[in-house]
């Protein structure tokens, strides 16, 4: 392999040994079993992955109006949705230590909690018998609590997929959890105008997104009970997660393929914080509604859904992650450079909506995708390591993105077309940020395609070692879960 090192390579051949060491004492019919218990983790899964967003971009669709009844600057209304990248950065190794030594169950329950607890601690903030002052201070606590709960649910798609499901459904279960995410968004930037244009109050917003908070705790701790299936779905898993966890992030920090794939990928994550938390004030300068941007984000997370349904059944069928990543990368970029010039012009309702379409079903859809290529370019290293390093980058990239567009945003003495909110820092122009974000988003695709190549790791192993049969129960033996737990 052009990309991995010797020391990645024997792991992988002692991994093939364990993995032919375990299946030599088993019955070739009933190596490996899939439960139909996985499709209900899957859902609770995709509701808290949702609920989650929905909390995350509650205030970027309205931003003007959040400043106003807060009473407080756009800037700090901005770190509403910022504080997520924050505890990210600071948290996110430390979630995914927990995901791979403490299980999936652990992290899913836990993440619940403080899930709801924030949310309904964000609708306390907007009491009548609240003081003012500190409104805003007690609706940050709530989402700081959610923004813990971040790093535990969006982590947990890939580890799940090799848990509990065979390889060839492994990307589709992925981009099924993923996505939920960007299904929240996309509720998050329809629901938040619409409620509160006729509510008129941020309680009655933050009071309904505090259900579906609930309904997923609920779920997760009364119904996921089990650690791990009691036998594995393929021969990966039964060795994956099997080195240290330090150990695991030295060989991740020296895998040329992965670290390519972590900036340049992460640099894309960036790029789409920014675009989600901006829109809004991108485009109210030039007369757009706060419902126009919203319909905007709205379409842009449906084609991104779409296009991640489709591409997750294709590469589940062809296993070509890094063809798909790489292409739809490119269209992403193209799509985002015809963004920063369109968003500047008035009256084009069309063509951004198309525009922001063409963004989302290239750029949106191939996240789960490249989640995936990650795990397949550093096996045997355990799957939540591998994906929160590329979320934690992405995160840091997006802090240092929305700093610097933020500061490169010029104040606008007239705006005839502003439909801005009165009374906020909201009139500014964005002509300089949104060229650096295409920018930004052109060079990581470039250094992507001319830089990254990998060896299927995952697969190759599986290749090696893989059972005759797959078999759907929903009862199994309990080998595979107590070697686990041990």
């Amino acid at each position: 392999m052009d990309d991995g090192s010797t020391e990645t390579d024997a792991l992988i051949g002692s991994s093939r040994k364990d993995v032919r060491s375990h299946l030599n004492g088993r019955s070739p019919a009933a190596e490996f079993k899939v439960y139909k218990r996985r499709w209900f983790i899957l859902f609770v899964l995709c509701l808290l992955n949702g609920s989650n967003a929905m909390a995350w971009l509650t205030f970027a669709p309205v931003a003007d109006q959040t400043a106003q009844y807060l009473q407080v600057s756009l800037n700090l209304v901005n770190w509403l949705s910022l504080v997520y990248v924050v505890v990210a950065i600071f948290f996110s190794l430390i979630t995914t230590w927990v995901l791979d030594t403490l299980g999936l169950r652990f992290s899913l329950i836990m993440g619940s909690w403080l899930n709801m607890l924030g949310a309904i601690l964000r609708v306390i903030g907007m009491l009548s018998s609240i003081p003012e002052r500190a409104m805003f201070p007690i609706v940050m606590g709530g989402q700081t609590l959610c923004a813990l709960a971040q790093p535990l649910v969006i982590f947990a798609p890939t580890k799940l997929a090799a848990l509990w499901f065979p390889d060839h459904q492994r990307a589709t279960a992925n981009m099924m959890a993923s996505m939920a995410n960007t299904v929240g968004l996309l509720l998050a930037n329809i629901f938040s105008p619409m409620i509160l244009k006729y509510a008129h109050t941020l309680f009655m917003l933050l009071l309904i997104y505090a259900i579906p908070a609930i309904v997923a705790c609920f779920l997760a701790t009364v119904g996921i009970r089990e650690r791990v299936p009691p036998t594995p779905p393929s021969a990966s898993m039964v060795t994956s997660s099997s080195e240290p966890f330090l150990q695991g992030v030295k060989l991740l920090l020296t895998n040329k393929a992965y670290v390519i794939l972590l900036v340049c990928f992460g640099s894309g994550i960036g790029v789409f914080t920014c675009f989600s938390t901006l829109l809004e004030q991108i485009l109210c300068v030039k007369g757009y509604s706060n419902d126009f941007a919203g319909v905007c984000g709205a379409v842009a997370i449906v084609f991104g859904v779409l296009g991640a349904f489709l591409l997750g059944l294709y590469v589940d069928k062809t296993k070509k992650f890094t063809e798909v990543t790489k292409i739809n990368m490119c269209l992403t970029s193209i799509g985002c450079s015809v963004f920063a010039v369109v968003s500047l012009l008035s009256d084009q309702k069309f063509i951004i909506g198309a525009v922001c379409a063409w963004f989302g079903l290239f750029g949106y859809s191939i996240y789960p995708i490249a989640m995936e290529l990650g795990v397949e370019c550093s096996y045997p290293v355990g799957e939540a390591t591998s994906s929160g390093l590329i979320f934690v980058s992405g995160q840091i990239q997006a802090a240092l993105y929305l700093l610097l567009l933020q500061a490169l945003a010029t104040p606008v003495a007239e705006s005839p077309l502003s439909v801005c909110a009165s009374g906020t820092d909201a009139s500014l122009s964005w002509t300089v940020p949104v060229l650096v974000m295409a920018g930004l988003c052109a060079l990581g695709t470039c250094c992507f395609v001319a830089f990254f190549h990998t060896d299927y790791r995952r697969l190759r192993a599986e290749a090696t070692a893989s059972p005759n049969t797959v078999t759907d129960q929903s009862t199994g033996g309990d080998t595979w879960a107590n070697s686990i737990d041990a």
